[in-house]
Order: C-alpha cells, then sequence, then structure tokens
C-alpha cells in the first residue's frame, strides 16, 4: 500500500481545504523535497500555480485527488489515494529564485479587497452605465497590474492581481488581525512569484506567440 507521507495534516488540510472550495474537482501534486518536507502543488481555476511546503518525507512525486487526499487526511489514513499523475499537464517553476522586494501583507489584503469589491459594484451597476459580465469584469481585473516592483539595477517587476488573489484566497497571508511578516516578490527565469508566510504563488507570463504561415514554417 503506498502512503502519502504527509505528517503536517494541519497544514496540509488547511491547504487542501481551501484548494477545494476554489475548484473540487482539482489535482494536487506532491512532491518530496528537502529530508522530511514534501511540497504540496495545485493550478487555481485562474491559471496560478500554487505551493506549499509540509513536514513528511512523501510519496516521492505522485499526483492525487486534492478532495481525495483530503478525505484521506481527515480520517487519519495514511493511505495515498489512487493516482491521477497524467492530470498534471503544468510545468513547474524553476527550483532558484530570487527575492527582488518584500512587501508588506496587509497592503496585499488590500489590493486583494479592493478588487473584489470593484467586481461585486461592476457587476451590481455596470460600467458607465452600460451591463457587464462578471467574467469579463474577473478577467480584466485578474490581468491588472496590482503592483509593480524595480529592484535596485534591474528592470521592473510586474505583479499581476491574479497573484494578488492566490495569496488572498488560499490564505497564504495569515489572519488579518495578526502582524504577519512581509511577503517576498519573487523572480526565476520568466516566472513571477509571491511567496508569502503560508505559501507561494506561481505565475507564468503568456509569451508573445510569432504567427506566420504554412508556408513559411519550416517544418511546413
Amino acid at each position: 500500500m503506498a502512503e502519502h507521507g504527509i505528517a503536517g495534516v494541519a497544514d496540509a488540510g488547511a491547504f487542501l481545504a481551501r484548494l477545494t472550495r476554489l475548484d473540487r474537482a482539482v489535482p494536487v501534486r506532491l512532491r518530496s523535497g528537502s529530508p522530511g518536507r514534501v511540497a504540496l502543488w495545485a493550478r487555481l481555476p485562474w491559471g496560478v500555480l500554487v505551493t506549499r511546503n509540509v513536514a513528511g518525507p512523501g510519496p516521492g512525486d505522485a499526483t492525487v485527488s486534492a478532495a481525495g487526499l483530503l478525505s484521506a487526511l481527515a480520517e487519519g489514513s495514511t493511505e495515498l489515494p489512487p493516482r491521477r499523475d497524467a492530470d498534471w499537464r503544468w510545468p513547474l517553476p524553476p527550483a532558484r529564485a530570487q527575492a527582488v522586494e518584500s512587501v508588506a501583507s496587509t497592503e496585499l489584503s488590500r489590493l486583494a479587497a479592493a478588487a473584489a469589491g470593484t467586481l461585486r459594484e461592476v457587476t451590481a451597476g455596470g460600467l458607465a452605465g452600460r451591463a457587464v459580465g462578471q467574467r469579463a469584469v474577473r478577467d480584466a481585473l485578474l490581468d491588472h497590474v496590482a503592483l509593480v516592483v524595480t529592484p535596485a539595477g534591474g528592470s521592473a517587476v510586474e505583479v499581476p492581481q491574479r497573484l494578488v488573489q492566490a495569496v488572498s484566497r488560499m490564505g497564504f497571508l495569515g489572519p488579518a488581525d495578526v502582524d504577519n511578516p512581509g511577503t517576498r516578490v519573487c523572480v526565476a527565469g520568466r516566472w513571477v512569484g509571491l511567496s508569502a508566510p503560508y505559501g507561494v504563488a506561481w505565475l507564468q507570463p503568456v509569451q508573445n506567440l510569432t504567427v506566420m504561415s504554412i508556408g513559411d514554417h519550416p517544418k511546413g
């Protein structure tokens, strides 16, 4: 019988509970890392990867149902749910990342709340007197650059609302009434991340694609 190898049940349970509230059918990938630690990875409905390291040796590298793993932990079972490795179809950011700036978690909470308020307001009252669909407003807000940081001697790093919503909705910023540590803006290759007190969110910006006719394609 394969075991999930999670010892930090409370930490993993908090991650999985938030995750399944956003998407009941989402898969979660477990990757054993440093001795005694396992990373839980998942992809949120708006295209952001989120991860949290918890105690335990883990199963090596396995993808399972997040809901199934949450149920196993709640029941006190050590058994790994049926594997769904084929359901994981996304690359992971490079292991080596560079922190370029630290932002107060309270500021990120404020940005997340402001975006949620805008969504409610525009959905209810429209924009400039015109009705606007909730999904159109939501996508526009998620793509909005919420924060720009410019490290000394480096290029500006844009942090879209997608990342801000990820660390907020997953509870990575910590309790609102506690003086939590700052959240680091990180880069790893083309990836941009927010490393918050209780987890990390990563986004790989969409690459510009070159369109060419089939006749001009070298393999056309």
